[in-house]
């Protein structure tokens, strides 16, 4: 470690919307460590789960923009009507391999789409975070083919094109926000929903829905980000130390978030759930026309890059 660099006392404040179990929350921790490390004098504010007072997860985003927040985190589809170059990211199936999507939201791709975000929003990223391949569950049955999902109501998040696939594979969805996902499964409100695995167990939404389905129809994009006017009025030592705090969170969130898929499959076995896998293809073809319609709504070189067209 190099030596501690001593910087003009100031206040961080970050947030999230998941609680202490949650690797989101270990990756807040971790930049919190590393920020320490890099300053030795920045004091960090720090308010795991927002929705714990009864707010809505979506209050973190707009804290975070308003400047409430300096510091949080969000799934990149919650951004994506403010910023439309981030429907990229939530193109149905359009990732097999997270290694792949790491190594093309750190290059070229990762650099348009913070340029979209700072252009159309209050926000700056400062890193992609893993929030895991997307999965189905439900507390009826097994679910192989997109016939196995008629007449269920899934609960989906508040994204256009989410809502669009959950209709393409034969669900009736509903949005709901993050702090009602647990109460709309354990009320019997919603048959099925989709999500990470980590999250499925973080929620204990398997205790209520005993069947999941490996589809893997999204992976999702967790985007830490800042105030940007916050940041651009910080020293030019505090951005950086806050940047490199970034990186070092940003490697350390996602090597749990494969840990934890890893993991949670595991658990859920154990805990006598049953796991299907399906028949991609056949899913892969009920979305196939959303993917070609929004694809044509973005920037080619987007597309290209995380769709893998050409190298990145």
């Amino acid at each position: 470690m190099g030596r501690t660099k001593k910087l003009n006392s100031d206040l961080v404040r970050i947030g999230g919307y998941q609680g202490e179990k949650s690797i989101l929350t270990a990756g807040l921790i971790r930049f919190e460590e590393a920020l320490a490390e890099e300053t030795g004098a920045l004091a960090v504010e720090r308010t795991n789960n927002v929705t714990e007072t009864g707010v809505t997860a979506r209050s973190l985003f707009d804290g975070v923009e308003s400047g409430r927040f300096h510091i949080g985190y969000m799934a990149s589809g919650y951004l994506t009507a403010k910023v439309p170059e981030l429907a990229v990211l939530d193109l149905p199936f359009s990732v097999d391999d997270r290694h792949t999507a790491y190594r093309v939201l750190d290059g070229d791709l990762g650099t348009m789409l913070d340029r979209a975000v700072r252009d159309q929003s209050g926000y700056q990223i400062l890193g992609f975070w893993d929030n895991g391949f997307r999965q189905l569950t439900n507390k009826h049955r097994p679910i192989v083919s997109p016939s196995d999902c008629a007449g269920m109501i899934i609960r989906t998040l508040d994204n256009a094109i989410y809502v669009e696939t959950m209709a393409a594979m034969g669900f009736e969805p509903l949005v709901t926000d993050v702090r009602d996902l647990k109460d709309a499964v354990t009320s019997g409100r919603v048959d099925a929903q989709e999500n990470p695995m980590t999250n499925t167990v973080l929620f204990d939404l398997h205790h209520h829905h005993r069947h999941i389905s490996l589809t893997g129809h999204f992976f999702g994009v967790m985007l830490f980000v800042c105030n940007a006017d916050w940041l651009a009025s910080r020293s030019r030592e505090t951005q950086s130390a806050i940047r490199s705090a970034s990186l070092a969170a940003t490697a350390h969130q996602r090597t749990l978030a494969e840990a934890e898929d890893t993991q949670a499959l595991v658990l859920l076995k154990e805990a006598g759930v049953e796991i299907s896998e399906p028949d991609r293809d056949a899913f892969r073809a009920a979305c196939s026309q959303i993917v070609e319609r929004e694809s044509a709504k973005l920037p080619k070189a987007l597309v290209d890059i995380y769709l893998r067209r050409k190298p990145a």
